[in-house]
């Protein structure tokens, strides 16, 4: 079955090492959009990237990497995501969100 709609794409774009109460910020986003019922989250480690202070962080680099760019994304209704926002805006110290209207197309098996 397919099923098409409007939905908003919540990005957030962070370093891995950022925290919220001794968590990494990421889970915790991912926990509290768990505690909202949104329909998902997906977090993606970058590989490379810099952000405002244009210091590149790399996996290349020769010594371990850490404080990698890390993007949480959550796809859902305009009303869903809107529940979220507080949070972001009290836990996001150094980062960016973007959101964006798009069309989804949903493809469910055997429901």
């Amino acid at each position: 079955m397919k099923e098409e709609k409007e939905v908003q794409v919540l990005k957030i774009y962070v370093s891995e090492n950022d925290k919220c109460n001794r968590i990494c910020l990421y889970e915790a986003i991912v926990n509290e959009a768990k505690v909202l019922f949104l329909s998902g989250v997906t977090v993606i480690r970058g590989v490379v990237g810099f952000g405002r202070h244009s210091h590149i962080h790399s996996t290349k680099l020769l010594r371990l990497s850490d404080n990698l760019p890390v993007v949480v994304e959550i796809v859902d209704s305009s009303e869903n995501i809107s529940k979220i926002m507080p949070f972001i805006e009290e836990n996001v110290k150094d980062g960016l969100v973007t959101i964006d209207k798009v069309k989804a197309i949903v493809y469910k098996q055997g429901e």
